[in-house]
């Protein structure tokens, strides 16, 4: 009789889930731990502008953009296997994590350390800088981790519940960042920034842990693999492999369409809080309150999509809706003047904002292994993530200079202490609408590929 594998086991491939989703769940919350700080950031001690601001979010992905991390990353996943790559990325994350709480703190600022960084760039805070390094080096552990989490998904649930867990675990890690959004603004009113950045580190070490308890099972599955003459997809990849990936035209449409809707969701979520704050004239932990919402909407639709994925399908057309309602909610944003603009119409929006990110993700993922081979498949979601983060570097940024430029003189009086001081946010909107309009027009595009290669973007992923 044949012994069932432990991935046919739906306890051992639930638990299994948990254990890494658990991980995500506070990568994502250290991910945004300053977002709802931004006012506050502006102020002593620290004096960072929007610019300034902005370049921290966009210096999460520096070094896996430039330094290419992210597509050694994925090979580095192929070629050395799941635990390897899952231990690397945890302990990078965790060691980034405390060199931008450093950064933040008073012991920091009393150093030579702090002196030298401050004596060029002086528009750009010493405290800014180091964080920059810190933060960069997290991104290389939070983004290694996120294809590596792609692919132990695919290797338990392949023919199974594969977009349901898939968007299980995204709801988990948007569960990361409503916790953000609720917690970050209490840590700082009870030791500042520094406080909050402290709290997201240790949340870190714990989701270190969770990572390093499933490389046990892993370690299981993969004998069970090898004694039953499977061999596994890390023994297969070749370097030559990197060339399909690029030449495949439905990974190429994914990429595109994956850079432009992130690039609208991720660094939005980084000046969302003073954008409500200022539209609806609010203070900014209630402001962050009502965008706390925005996650937990996606946390909640996005498994219930991903099982609808598994067991009926249309996965490309669900990208094109996603695409559609993004676009929307942006621009009620951003056209609709702050005296029309309520409360009631800001949790609508964001109720659009959060269905568009249930439906994007939940069958963006899923699709990678229906269009590229398993003894690639690391390497590919390695790729289309370094697509990913060339967007993301550069929103933050460009987002944080078309605020100052938009809105002459705010940033001085706000970090003057000026009474009622506040930005506008209407061309930031209207960017962020733009990139929903170009990932429409990408979503068609991958509908007709998909029509063309057969790749099944549409069909059910589970097997009857």
């Amino acid at each position: 009789m044949t012994k069932k594998m432990i991935s046919e086991s739906k306890v051992a491939r639930w638990i299994a889930l948990a254990l890494i989703s658990l991980t995500m769940f506070f990568a994502y919350f250290f991910v945004d731990v300053v977002a709802p700080l931004q006012i506050m950031m502006e102020k002593a001690p620290y004096f960072w502008s929007p610019e300034v601001f902005g370049m921290l979010g966009g210096s999460e992905f520096f070094l896996n953009v430039f330094a290419f991390f992210l597509i050694l990353s994925g090979i580095i996943l192929d070629k050395m296997g799941i635990r390897f790559t899952m231990i690397t990325a945890g302990l990078t994350m965790v060691g980034g994590a405390a060199l931008k709480y450093y950064a933040l703190t008073e012991g920091f600022a009393a150093t030579g350390l702090f002196t030298w960084l401050n004596s060029f760039i002086p528009g750009v805070p010493a405290s800014a800088k180091l964080a920059f390094v810190g933060f960069a080096i997290f991104g290389i552990g939070v983004e290694m981790a996120g294809i590596t989490v792609s692919k132990t998904i695919v290797k338990w649930f392949r023919g199974k519940e594969m977009a349901l867990a898939m968007g299980l675990e995204m709801a988990v890690a948007r569960l990361g960042v409503f916790a953000v959004f609720r917690l970050t603004p209490i840590f700082a009113e009870n030791g500042g920034p520094s406080n909050s950045v402290f709290w997201g580190m240790a949340f870190l070490c714990i989701g270190f842990i969770t990572f390093f308890i499933y490389t046990f099972m892993d370690r299981a599955l993969d004998k069970e693999l090898n004694a039953d003459g499977t061999p596994t997809s890390e023994d297969e990849f070749r370097i030559s492999d990197i060339g399909k990936i690029f030449s495949n035209p439905g990974f190429l449409a994914i990429a595109g369409l994956c850079v432009l809707f992130y690039s609208a969701i991720f660094p939005f979520q980084k000046f969302a809080t003073d954008m409500l704050a200022s539209k609806l004239d609010l203070p900014v932990k209630e402001a962050a309150a009502y965008f706390s919402y925005f996650p937990i909407g996606a946390m909640i639709m996005t498994p219930f999509i991903g099982y609808f994925l598994d067991v009926k399908g249309y996965g490309a057309s669900m990208m094109l809706y996603g695409a559609i309602l993004l676009t929307i909610s942006h621009l009620i944003f951003a056209l609709v003047p702050a005296e029309s603009f309520n409360i009631p119409m800001a949790i609508f929006t964001i109720v659009i904002l959060g269905t568009a990110f249930s439906l994007v993700p939940a069958s963006m993922w899923p699709s990678i292994p229906k269009i590229v081979e398993d003894r690639y498949l690391g390497s590919a979601y390695g790729a289309i993530f370094w697509i990913q983060n060339i967007g993301l570097l550069a929103v933050p940024i460009l987002i944080g200079w078309s605020l100052t430029a938009s809105n002459p003189g705010v940033s001085e009086q706000i970090a003057a202490g000026v009474e009622g001081a506040k930005y506008d946010y209407t061309v930031p909107e209207l960017i962020f609408a733009g990139f929903g309009v170009l990932a429409m027009v990408l979503a068609v595009v991958l509908k007709v590929v998909d029509r063309k290669k057969g790749y099944g973007l549409d069909i059910p992923n589970k097997k009857k």
